[in-house]
């Protein structure tokens, strides 16, 4: 007589370790996937706040972007029309300076229109220098040539001064 009880008792305890065992590891897998789903949860709402984040920053670096460009195109509107004025102060004393050296005749019309309309120019410069004469009439008038230098360092002065309102501040 082979005593089974032992045999049966063993294969009772084996079975009822790889129950226990089983039950364990179901256990732990449904802990992990759980955890798992909860962190998929918790990174799923990190990314989208950092996405949010981004957007955010996207959209103010157009708004921002857009304003400079506007500041710029209104800086280079206000340059053209400086410019355009300089070049006329430029035209009108440079053909006073040309009517004086080649003597122009002080009674004839255009040179009184040309003097007309440069005089509230050149009227600060007037005497501030002597004129070259020669014996022949001609005339360099040096206060003319130190206006037209004097206007030509105001205009790249205030073209200076827009570049700087156009420039676009660069933040990294």
């Amino acid at each position: 007589m082979v005593d089974d009880k032992l045999a049966i008792d063993e294969a009772e305890r084996a079975a009822s370790y790889e129950a226990v065992k089983s039950d364990v590891r179901t256990g732990i897998e449904n802990e992990i996937a759980a955890r798992a789903a909860d962190r998929d949860r918790t990174q799923a709402e990190r990314i989208e706040e950092v996405a949010s984040g981004m957007r955010r920053v996207a959209v103010d670096e157009v708004v921002e972007t857009r304003e400079d460009v506007e500041r710029a195109r209104f800086a280079a509107r206000v340059s053209q029309i400086v410019d355009y004025i300089f070049f006329l102060i430029y035209a009108l004393l440079t053909l006073r300076l040309l009517l004086e050296l080649f003597a122009a005749r002080e009674s004839a019309g255009f040179f009184k229109f040309i003097r007309t309309l440069s005089d509230p120019f050149y009227y600060p410069f007037r005497g501030l220098m002597p004129s070259i004469s020669s014996s022949d009439g001609f005339t360099l008038v040096l206060s003319l040539v130190a206006a037209i230098v004097a206007f030509m360092i105001l205009h790249l002065a205030i073209n200076g001064l827009l570049r700087i309102v156009a420039h676009r501040k660069v933040a990294i």
